[in-house]
């Protein structure tokens, strides 16, 4: 299973939201570029960004998040606010390995599997659910989309994958989430990522057996260093196969 680490900005500041509460951040005293070249020396193939200020309608992080994506020395997956095509093309034009579409996905579904027709495994479907419905605009509005059928609706589409956060459970249930990420995996051929789901090694331990989850996102539980990536990297790795021998 991937750890993909991530940095979610605030006025150019790394935090992290409690069930997307954006009037009530946690605030880190890490400096962002630093940090995501610590990702890369840790070991890890990928990282994500994700923009609170753009989801809000501003681009105050853009120089910022373009000397991540330069800097990093890891590709980049930038998400939050990305309500245009034209947006999203111009994070790709900066270099950025893959753009995450939430909300623009439920208004425009034809101009974002066009968008991906041209940028094949470029691009990030999101999916944020609150008690099993379709949220969008930062987690703020509940859509009349049912998950499921929206989610199989880009079945032929060349994504990148589906992320899937549980935003009722962050974090805390991850028993919960499981039967949430399981229902949508079962409705798309894509690679399902994990978000919000690890709070302790404990949790990687038990998501990597999950067949319908090929990679987790991390962001909170680094914050705090509740552990490090190089110990998440570790537990992710597959287990050995057990090697007969013959006497």
């Amino acid at each position: 299973m991937q750890i993909i680490p991530i940095i979610e900005l605030l006025e150019g500041r790394c935090v992290s939201l409690v069930k997307g509460n954006l009037d009530d951040p946690m605030l880190w005293h890490v400096d962002p570029v630093e940090t995501a070249r610590g990702f890369a020396a840790a070991g890890a193939s990928g990282m994500g960004v994700t923009d609170f200020d753009a989801i809000k309608g501003g681009q105050g992080n853009d120089d910022l998040i373009a000397e991540i994506i330069l800097k990093a020395g890891i590709p980049v997956q930038v998400g939050g606010g990305i309500r245009t095509t034209e947006r999203a093309e111009h994070w790709i034009a900066q270099g950025a390995a893959q753009v995450v579409i939430g909300t623009l996905a439920t208004q425009m579904p034809e101009e974002v599997k066009a968008l991906a027709m041209r940028h094949p495994d470029q691009i990030v479907l999101a999916l944020d659910i609150w008690q099993g419905k379709l949220m969008t605009h930062g987690w703020g509005t509940e859509s009349a989309l049912d998950p499921v059928l929206f989610l199989e609706s880009f079945a032929d589409v060349p994504l990148s994958g589906v992320i899937v956060t549980d935003i009722d459970s962050d974090a805390n249930e991850v028993d919960k989430q499981l039967g949430v990420i399981s229902t949508l995996g079962a409705a798309t051929r894509h690679r399902v990522i994990g978000s919000g789901m690890v709070d302790k090694l404990d949790d990687i331990a038990s998501l990597k057996y999950v067949s319908d989850i090929s990679a987790a996102i991390i962001g909170r539980a680094l914050m705090r260093k509740a552990f490090s990536l190089e110990d998440a990297l570790s537990v992710a790795q597959p287990e050995p196969e057990p090697v007969a021998h013959l006497g």
